[in-house]
């Protein structure tokens, strides 16, 4: 509760000149996505407050160290300190290469550790549960759509979101081009039950998008379906076909790698898929793998059981 209120009051805290220049910067140079950046200013604005009017030129390691326990006490969890962290960092290496500072007083300092958390995913039984019932309306087959693409080829709910009419998709040869983190472009292969569902779509598209209209996937009104409303329609239909899970965007992208680790045992094709950077990322999963198999294991071996 600490946290969030927190946040609202970060959100309220205008930033410096120099700031915003920072943030323009990694726009236009780095072209880093508009959630980054909009992640980068949440952690601008909470430095402002910790800073509490003294500049930030004048900080020192043990003030950004004082700084992270009081964000720990307000109840943030590690990971999003981490990510206030490397704001920081990164804005004090700017500063340093263009404003002519001195010190990074962020390096060296750590956030606290917290548990690690394994990412939830599907079942194979509940994502079928998810995707097999047949569309009943012209927005469920937008859904029905959407959630093949999301499950069969792994994409971000941002990249899904952004994908248009034109240039994309390539049904023919059933593959899907994203632009992903950092602008980066990769092609995904496209499984036949999404390639059908998506042919089922565009064959009704042109009923709610006007003449014009680059977005695959529209609302009601014939506008891109934005990021919230992807994921609110996924709840509803979850919660409409009775799944016991609560289930988010990122659940399906989960449950893709996880799955195809499974049958494949190859971590390195699953990264790229991914378009993760790093190998760390994806390893994640050898973990839910692991976690599979003992299941497995515990069911099925005769000296496992009670």
């Amino acid at each position: 509760m600490k946290a969030s209120l927190h946040s609202a009051q970060d959100a309220a805290v205008p930033l410096p000149a120099d700031f915003e220049a920072w943030l323009d910067w990694l726009a236009t140079q780095r072209r880093a996505s508009p959630l980054t950046l909009k992640a980068y200013r949440v952690g601008l604005q909470a430095l402002l407050r910790m800073a509490d009017g003294r500049p930030v030129a004048e900080l020192e390691s043990q003030d950004v160290r004082r700084f992270v326990a009081r964000l720990h006490g307000e109840g943030l969890q590690g990971r999003s300190i981490a990510r206030h962290l490397s704001t920081w960092r990164g804005l004090y290496r700017w500063l340093i290469r263009h404003r002519g500072l001195r010190a990074n007083p962020v390096l060296g300092v750590r956030p606290p550790k917290t548990a690690s958390t394994l990412p939830r995913v599907l079942s194979p039984d509940q994502a079928a549960a998810l995707l097999e019932p047949a569309a009943e309306n012209l927005l469920e087959t937008r859904d029905i759509a959407m959630f093949e693409l999301f499950y069969s080829s792994g994409l971000r709910v941002s990249e899904l979101a952004g994908l248009d009419i034109e240039g994309g998709l390539d049904l023919a040869e059933a593959m899907v081009t994203v632009r992903g983190k950092r602008n980066r472009n990769r092609s995904v292969p496209v499984g036949s039950r999404a390639v059908c569902a998506l042919r089922a779509w565009l064959a009704v598209r042109g009923q709610l998008a006007p003449a014009g209209e680059p977005a695959l996937f529209v609302t009601r009104s014939g506008g891109r379906l934005s990021i919230s409303g992807i994921a609110n329609r996924l709840g509803q239909r979850a919660r409409a076909l009775g799944l016991s899970v609560h289930v988010h965007p990122h659940m399906l992208r989960h449950s893709f790698a996880s799955h195809l680790l499974q049958s494949s045992g190859d971590l390195r094709a699953v990264q790229e898929l991914l378009g993760h950077a790093s190998i760390r990322s994806t390893q994640i999963y050898t973990h839910l793998d692991f976690q599979h198999l003992a299941k497995v294991y515990d069911a099925t071996h005769p000296r496992a059981k009670k």
